[in-house]
C-alpha cells in the first residue's frame, strides 16, 4: 500500500531588519559573551576573529552519539537572535531586558516572525551580498543562563530556569554560504524552502 504524500508548504519570504552585530573573540568558559561592533567580516569559516570560527569544531554534549572532542562539521559559525524572541525570554524570566550579548549572539534582527522556528535550509540574504543558511535552532543551556544571571544580582535561579524558558526562543545557528561584510541597520530577507512533515 502506498503511503499518502505529506502536505507541502510552498517556499515563502519574510522581510526583517538587521538591528545589531556582535563578536566574541575571547576563549574562556564564560567568554562566549559578545560585544557590539559596527560591522562583521564573514568568510566560509564564519566571522573573522570569532571564537566559533572554523570548518570544524569539537563534539560536545549536543552531540551525544560521538565521543566528546571528536572533530565534526561546524554548524555553529554564527548565532542569530531576534528582538522579539529576546523580549519574550525576558518576560518569562521576569527581568527587564535580555541583552543578546549575554548569550553570545552575533546577529540581532527584528521583524521576522518566530525567528527561532525558521526551518533548516532557510537562506538569509543581507545587504552587501552575505548569505547565511539556517542549520538548526540554538538550544539554550545553563551556561548561557549563568551568563544572564551575572547581569541580574540575586537571581541565581536564572541559571537553571533559562534552558526551560528559552526553549524555542534562543535563536538559530547558521553557516556562511556567501561571504562578505555585514553592516548593522540594513535589511534582511529570509527565503524559506518548501516544507513538509515526514510521516
Amino acid at each position: 500500500m502506498t503511503s499518502p504524500m505529506p502536505a507541502v508548504t510552498a517556499p515563502s519570504k519574510q522581510q526583517g531588519r538587521l538591528v545589531a552585530l556582535l563578536n566574541a573573540t575571547a576563549r574562556g568558559r564564560l567568554d562566549f559573551r559578545s560585544h557590539v561592533v559596527e560591522q562583521l567580516e564573514v568568510d566560509f569559516e564564519g566571522i573573522v576573529g570569532n571564537r566559533h570560527r572554523g570548518f570544524t569544531l569539537a563534539a560536545d554534549a549536543r552531540v551525544p552519539y560521538l565521543k566528546r572532542g571528536t572533530r565534526i562539521r561546524n554548524t555553529r559559525q554564527l548565532s542569530l537572535v531576534s528582538i522579539e524572541d529576546c523580549a519574550e525570554i525576558a518576560r518569562r524570566l521576569e527581568v527587564t531586558n535580555l541583552d543578546p550579548a549575554s548569550i553570545g549572539a552575533n546577529v540581532v534582527v527584528e521583524g521576522i516572525a518566530q525567528l527561532s522556528y525558521l526551518p533548516r535550509g532557510t537562506r538569509l540574504f543581507f545587504a552587501g551580498g552575505v548569505i547565511l543558511i539556517v542549520e538548526d535552532q540554538n538550544a539554550p543551556c545553563s551556561l548561557a543562563g549563568e551568563a544572564v544571571a551575572l547581569s541580574e544580582p540575586g537571581r541565581e535561579d536564572i541559571r537553571v530556569a533559562f534552558p526551560k524558558v528559552a526553549k524555542g526562543l534562543r535563536g538559530l545557528v547558521v553557516t556562511v554560504e556567501h561571504p562578505g561584510r555585514l553592516t548593522a541597520g540594513g535589511e534582511v530577507t529570509a527565503r524559506l524552502p518548501e516544507q513538509w512533515i515526514y510521516p
